[in-house]
């Protein structure tokens, strides 16, 4: 199995001291420890089975700062990893070549749901700045040339704007993390409606099925949010819809085993179903 969605970090040092104030306190309330190294990382995914995992940039330190996820990478055949870049930065287009050339790193994560002023240190889904990014077409040119992966976490108030990005640049391969922050309040075909045009085979977009933990409003596992998965696979296919754990993210109210099990439960999916959504889309999809 193979794991699209997982986080770790290292101990602060003079320079890569930890900064996000808001993310130093969540980690305390996780079950973890509070320095969650790879090497802890994969321990925990040897305990329930999962063989490989993303490593995706975890900004406790200065949110363009991926050392440790470059580090993870060179160090642990067992892991690739997602950065982090700001498209708007002068030098943009040089540090995804750069990032892209370091041998299991499979592109970046924007994260269109924070306000661009406080990156990764809160939400709000009204804000707007992925649509200007847009026109950073030096950036996207070198996101095409190296081939790198356009990882987004939006919420579906948001999803016009990720459809004005996918239409601009049709070439990219996408993945839109956490069920695109859809509760179990809404029905799926109501809350994610805006994606069906992203599901045709004109669009090279997969969606995830991560951070379940935190999107359903019940214990595991997760019954509310089966609708979903079922609206998911009706719409896009197996072969494009992707399991992630977010662990140890959501380690405040669930432990691995759960981020995971609770696919079994889920009465529309088949072992094969199953086989799809842990590893094999994910590695057509990725390449990896």
């Amino acid at each position: 199995m193979l794991d699209t969605h997982t986080h770790a970090w290292a101990r602060p040092n003079r320079n890569h001291p930890w900064v996000n104030g808001p993310l130093v306190e969540t980690v305390d309330e996780f079950s973890v420890d509070a320095v969650y190294t790879a090497e802890k990382l994969l321990e925990d995914m040897d305990s329930v089975g999962i063989d490989e995992a993303v490593v995706v940039g975890y900004p406790i330190c200065e949110w363009t700062d991926n050392w440790y996820t470059v580090q993870c990478v060179e160090e642990h055949d067992d892991l690739t990893g997602i950065v982090m870049l700001d498209p708007f930065a002068d030098d943009a287009a040089d540090q995804l070549r750069e990032a892209m050339a370091v041998d299991g790193v499979l592109g970046f994560r924007l994260g269109a749901i924070c306000p661009y002023d406080r990156m990764w240190k809160m939400f709000d889904p009204t804000v707007s700045w992925l649509r200007d990014a847009i026109d950073e077409t030096e950036f996207w040119t070198a996101a095409r040339e190296t081939d790198a992966l356009v990882q987004i976490l939006a919420h579906v108030d948001q999803l016009e704007q990720v459809l004005d990005l996918v239409e601009t640049y049709p070439e990219l391969s996408y993945a839109l993390d956490h069920f695109c922050h859809a509760g179990p309040d809404v029905p799926p075909g109501k809350a994610l409606a805006a994606l069906e045009p992203l599901a045709g085979d004109e669009c090279d977009v997969a969606v995830k099925i991560s951070e379940v933990v935190h999107r359903s409003e019940e214990e595991f596992p997760y019954r509310d949010m089966h609708d979903h998965v079922r609206w998911l696979l009706e719409t896009f296919g197996r072969e494009r819809v992707v399991w992630g754990s977010d662990f140890p993210n959501v380690s405040d109210e669930a432990n691995y085993a759960e981020s995971l099990e609770w696919l079994q439960h889920v009465d529309c999916l088949s072992k094969n179903d199953c086989k799809w959504l842990t590893e094999r889309s994910i590695r057509e999809l990725y390449g990896i």
